[in-house]
């Protein structure tokens, strides 16, 4: 027992302190472009964007918000922004699609930076996935004629309390729950491999998680990361690839998956609150995630490990690990 609870007290240190040192700069260099107006200005860039998927200019600027704070952010600045304008059901959910893929990115992408993915890496996937299941779902749904109605607003966010002292103790919640969260997720998993639930877990999604390139030593962090979030999977990550666990190719493959798809319950019922369709917004996520992610291991499968360092992975996570299984 005093074993069990050492090594628990090792692992939530070591992840805490790794998401906590990511994430408390991060938040802080973000808040600074906010004051600088750096989102107004990144919104005015993706306007003209907008058109390919389907959406009025006005649309950037809540994406924008979206990708440099988090989904609440832009929820509470599509909230405003929507009553001057007439969306359909389709195009929310068109919109909810790019929040999923694109949120938090200054965050969540740096922390798959530090579990071996190249920065760029990320963000084209993220961003660029966002943008190509964007434009599908848009010119699918209008091919149909489907989700044309006027789409029905559910949620009213409350207005935040203004000046940074409301601002950091905001901030300050959320780092405590997200310690609560961790203390919770690690002790559970502990319990689960004890039990030998999580081998079972891992022996029932294998084959599934097999076909898009993840090895079985990478299965329960992917699941964590689906189920929820990125910087949970992520964290996780981070520590078993230091340790040397877990393969470079099985880590690519896992932070790919979860750039497309995390926290998908969550994340799921907060977009479905602004009108967005489960169609959209899970059922084609996932089909997209799993086939896009599938031809994309195998197709980088057939790399040289030169390749891989020099453009695909960070250099100091080792080893690179065989090839993507079939």
């Amino acid at each position: 027992m005093k074993l069990f609870f050492t090594e628990l007290g090792r692992d939530i240190f070591q992840v805490s302190f790794t998401l906590f040192k990511l994430m408390i700069p991060v938040i802080v260099v973000v808040k600074i472009l906010q004051e600088l107006g750096a989102v107004e200005y990144l919104g005015m860039v993706l306007g003209p964007i907008m058109h390919s998927v389907g959406l009025p200019e006005s649309m950037g600027f809540v994406w924008a918000t979206t990708m440099l704070t988090n989904i609440y952010g832009g929820m509470l600045v599509f909230f405003y922004t929507q009553q001057a304008e007439v969306l359909t059901v389709a195009q929310v959910t068109v919109l909810s699609i790019l929040m999923l893929l694109s949120h938090a990115l200054p965050i969540e992408a740096r922390i798959a930076q530090q579990a071996g993915v190249r920065l760029r890496v990320t963000l084209l996937l993220r961003v660029g996935g966002g943008l190509l299941l964007g434009c599908i779902m848009h010119h699918f749904y209008s091919f149909f004629n489907l989700l044309q109605e006027p789409m029905n607003l559910m949620w009213q966010p409350e207005i935040p309390e203004p000046g940074l002292l409301a601002w950091g103790i905001s901030q300050v919640e959320g780092l405590i729950m997200i310690q609560v969260v961790i203390v919770i997720l690690l002790t559970a998993l502990k319990v689960l491999k004890i039990l030998g639930i999580e081998r079972l877990m891992a022996l029932l999604l294998r084959p599934v998680l097999r076909l898009v390139g993840i090895g079985r030593e990478a299965t329960t962090i992917t699941i964590v990361g689906v189920t929820l979030g990125l910087s949970f999977g992520g964290g996780l990550l981070i520590k078993e690839a230091r340790a040397g666990h877990v393969a470079k190719r099985d880590i690519f493959a896992s932070m790919s998956l979860l750039a497309l798809c995390h926290s998908i319950i969550e994340d799921t019922l907060l977009v479905t609150v602004l009108g967005a369709d489960l169609s959209g917004v899970l059922w084609a996520r996932l089909l997209f995630t799993f086939v896009f992610i599938g031809v994309l291991t195998r197709v980088l499968s057939q790399c040289p490990d030169s390749f891989w360092r020099a453009h695909l992975v960070n250099k100091h996570v080792e080893p690179l690990g065989p090839a993507v299984r079939t």
